[in-house]
């Protein structure tokens, strides 16, 4: 038996967008099921909203999102600041996205697209650790962590 756990990220009223955006860096098919597929009534506010999304990727990347009722001021709910401090990693979000690859090569596609109006919390260079690591927090407020996988 295995089990495979698949990131679900909170929006405040832009999952479709921000599961898109995801999908153009990550390639992969995305699917997205409104409120209003479920039967919430057209006309009822919010039923355009995501309630459930999906990017998955045959290169392994697979996340979820969906748009939290009555939400409507962007971004990820619960997010907050991520910077560095005296070469310490400062931040009140709760969870991170960790991804890894095996190249720097193959990273640093991933990390050209997912900078696209970020914040650099760590700019993405060779690390004690791993032949290239960087953080950014995303236009949606997404902190991800980027590493070339050790081998």
């Amino acid at each position: 038996m295995s089990v495979q756990t698949t990131t679900h990220l909170n929006f405040r009223g832009d999952a479709r967008e921000a599961l898109a955006f995801y999908q153009s860096v990550f390639g992969g098919h995305l699917v997205v099921t409104t409120y209003a597929d479920f039967g919430m009534p057209a006309e009822t506010p919010g039923s355009d909203k995501v309630v459930f999304g999906l990017v998955a990727a045959e290169n392994g990347f697979r996340l979820m999102g969906y748009d939290i009722p009555d939400r409507t001021e962007g971004g990820i709910a619960g997010g907050g600041a991520t910077h560095r401090e005296n070469n310490t990693t400062i931040t009140d979000q709760a969870v991170f996205v960790a991804i890894s690859s095996p190249t720097l090569e193959e990273l640093q596609g991933y990390w050209d697209g997912l900078a696209a109006d970020a914040t650099i919390v760590e700019p993405l260079a060779a690390s004690a650790w791993s032949a290239g690591f960087g953080m950014l927090t995303d236009r949606f407020g997404v902190t991800w962590s980027v590493s070339v996988a050790a081998e």
